[in-house]
């Protein structure tokens, strides 16, 4: 039941657990890439299954989680991070030796903790995984299978992963045409926690301060293309980014800190009236942000 390396089949059976955006889109790419014989999904929304059975996305649906998994050799766990322990515990009675486990959630070390305590004899094939990508639009039907072409996606493996299931997983993700690299689970969350989570925090407390001040709607009238970029993000799931700040909460406050500082050092020099130190305050990030590769 093992993955066959460098084989274009990968995976026979792939269990799809949670058929959204993401999940949808993985099983979408790897379909696209000839490199999964069959997918079997399941889903809190049966909804959600059946569309995703509509699109082609999955072959067949499951009843439930640990139906999906019987007979798989790899698994995707795509649900909210908030509920990754409840379906790792589900599924655990049902993994076959040697079955691949990843996650794609936004958040490590709260996925590290679930799985620790969950599959406790599954360690060494277990591979927690967080796809850069996505839309501001959820659900399985924005799903495509060029969805993680040319993304990043940072695999954050357990010390008890074994080298084999890191390399499965890492042969998995490549197939989608995603650019993989590797980091610890803690230093995966405080990066995201800089660059993800607290903007995405930052542009909801924009909108919440815009909209609950006297006139804020007639305000969005003559909003344009900085309000557009800037709040594009705020229109995110809810319910996700619930619970990816509640899971990586001691971070996400501590860059709250930092942008505190930072906004405040802006403040006091505008207070003052000091146009060129303003100035140069502007130009020393203007200058950083020109120079970032992806800009």
């Amino acid at each position: 039941m093992a993955l066959q390396m460098g084989q274009k089949t990968a995976v026979q059976r792939l269990a799809l657990i949670g058929c959204g955006l993401i999940g949808g889109s993985f099983a979408l790419a790897l379909k696209a890439a000839g490199a999964v014989a069959e997918v079997t999904g399941s889903s809190g929304s049966p909804a959600s299954a059946h569309k995703a059975l509509e699109l082609g996305a999955i072959d067949r649906v499951a009843s439930s989680a640990a139906q999906a998994v019987q007979g798989a050799d790899a698994v995707l766990l795509a649900v909210p991070v908030a509920a990754t322990q409840a379906v790792l515990e589900e599924i655990a009675p049902h993994l076959a030796p040697q079955v691949l486990v990843m996650d794609a959630g936004s958040t490590k070390r709260d996925v590290l903790a679930a799985m620790q305590a969950a599959l406790p004899q599954h360690l060494g094939y277990c591979v927690p995984a967080h796809p850069i990508a996505g839309k501001e639009k959820s659900g399985v039907a924005h799903a495509e299978s060029a969805l993680f072409k040319g993304r990043r996606v940072i695999l954050t493996p357990l010390t008890q992963s074994s080298d084999d299931a890191i390399a499965r997983a890492q042969q998995l993700w490549e197939l989608t045409g995603a650019r993989v690299s590797r980091m610890s689970p803690l230093q995966h969350d405080e990066t995201f926690a800089a660059v993800s989570h607290l903007p995405h925090l930052l542009a909801f407390a924009y909108m919440a301060g815009l909209m609950d001040q006297p006139g804020g709607e007639a305000l969005l009238a003559h909003a344009g293309s900085g309000f557009r970029d800037f709040t594009r993000i705020a229109a995110s799931d809810p319910v996700m980014w619930r619970d990816i700040l509640l899971a990586n909460r001691g971070p996400v406050l501590a860059q709250a800190q930092a942008f505190g500082d930072a906004l405040e050092h802006l403040a006091q020099t505008l207070r003052s009236g000091d146009g060129a130190a303003l100035q140069a305050q502007i130009e020393a990030v203007s200058r950083r942000r020109s120079a970032w590769p992806a800009a």
